[in-house]
């Protein structure tokens, strides 16, 4: 079955706009989503379930562009922004690129320029949702670990030794190499180099928090 087509939620209150960036976009391939007001958006804010990325008009009646931006973050909305406007703005497409914005575009723009912004934002989107996807899966590995093994864990992908570890949990050193296999095997890596990038991408090679180290 193929993909679904991303999709372009295009933000602009200049209808003949809508209608002429609705017909290249669906062209280029993308399913269009028109809204000639960003209260109309904000009524049923896109879940980002599927790839795609905003279009968006700086200067909208009500609730402007980058006001629109803001509250899309607030509402935890992923899905990147690229700016039109009609007016050259320098100081509002630093903040708005600040703010995360993928791009800020000046109407009229090139319909490649468009595209090549547009194709950039999915991909950038598509990739983010990737990483998450990956971690979420990470750290549901991560959870099956026990308190013990996770201490295990951090001290391990730290680069400590066995008799080192042992000797801060107060343990064996026989006792730290049978959680140090268990880890092995709930986090389903082969050798300490896999398990240390895993570490690091769950966050856990950071300084270890005041007394865990004595912590039996």
């Amino acid at each position: 079955m193929a993909a679904p087509r991303a999709v372009v939620h295009v933000v602009d209150d200049d209808a003949s706009f809508l209608t002429s960036i609705g017909r290249l976009l669906k062209a280029s391939g993308y399913e269009v989503v028109t809204y000639t007001a960003a209260a109309e958006l904000l009524r049923q804010v896109p879940d980002g379930s599927r790839a795609g990325c905003i279009l968006l008009d700086v200067r909208l009646p009500g609730v402007s562009g980058p006001e629109l931006q803001s509250r899309l973050a607030a509402s935890g909305c992923a899905l990147p922004i690229v700016f039109l406007t009609g007016h050259g703005d320098i100081p509002m497409s630093v903040r708005a690129i600040k703010a995360g914005a993928e791009d800020f575009l000046t109407k009229p723009v090139a319909a490649n320029d468009l595209i090549d912004a547009i194709e950039r934002a999915i991909a950038r989107f598509t990739t983010s949702r990737e990483h998450q996807a990956g971690t979420a899966s990470l750290r549901a590995l991560a959870n099956r670990l026990t308190p013990r093994e996770r201490q295990v864990f951090q001290r391990v992908a730290r680069g400590l030794m066995n008799k080192e570890i042992a000797r801060e949990l107060g343990t064996s050193e026989r006792t730290i190499k049978a959680h140090r296999q268990k880890v092995m095997e709930k986090m389903e890596v082969r050798s300490l180099a896999e398990l240390v990038v895993l570490a690091e991408r769950l966050g856990l090679l950071g300084a270890l928090p005041d007394g865990q180290d004595k912590t039996r």
